[in-house]
């Protein structure tokens, strides 16, 4: 079991709280009896994290990540999709896209029917390094099933895909 940090809420920077010790993570509101919603932050910052260091070297942050993702699976897909699809803003995509255009990883193309709509897709360069990113993303996917059956796993995917669909207002779909 991990060891909860020494730092009270006054060390860290709360004056009111004073000698409060702050939960490592995985202990008291941080662990199980934690609320979901704050426990899927924390797995994700986790995971972001993890998934930073990973790509570092290779000059790729996780969300240029997902968006050279997304144009590989979606090629010719606008700016306004990609958004869509990589859950990010459109102003944080567009600077995405336009730094991943200067690297020469992508390249966009107008629409053929919409004048101000350009197609985005990755260049061969980019298709190379988005192949670098996966195999490493892969390792960290791996570290993240290493405890689950395959059956866990389906569960947790199709509970995650649940509250992605419902969020979105697809419905009251339950998982299959």
């Amino acid at each position: 079991m991990r060891k909860t940090m020494t730092k009270t809420a006054s060390e860290a920077g709360n004056s009111e709280a004073k000698g409060v010790p702050i939960p490592a993570p995985g202990e008291g509101k941080r662990g199980e009896s934690g609320h979901l919603g704050y426990l899927l932050r924390q797995a994700g910052a986790a995971n972001r994290l993890r998934m930073e260091r990973a790509l570092a070297d290779l000059g790729v942050t996780p969300p240029q990540f997902v968006v050279m993702t997304m144009i590989g699976a979606y090629p010719g897909v606008s700016n306004a999709d990609l958004a869509r699809l990589a859950v990010l803003t459109p102003q944080t995509v567009s600077v995405i896209v336009g730094n991943l255009d200067k690297a020469a990883i992508i390249e966009r193309q107008p629409h053929p029917v919409h004048g101000r709509i350009q197609n985005i897709a990755l260049t061969q360069a980019g298709k190379a390094l988005l192949a670098q990113c996966r195999e490493r993303v892969q390792q960290n996917e791996a570290r993240l099933r290493a405890a689950l059956t395959e059956a866990e796993e389906q569960v947790i995917r199709r509970w995650l895909v649940a509250l992605a669909v419902e969020e979105n207002g697809a419905g009251d779909r339950s998982p299959e």
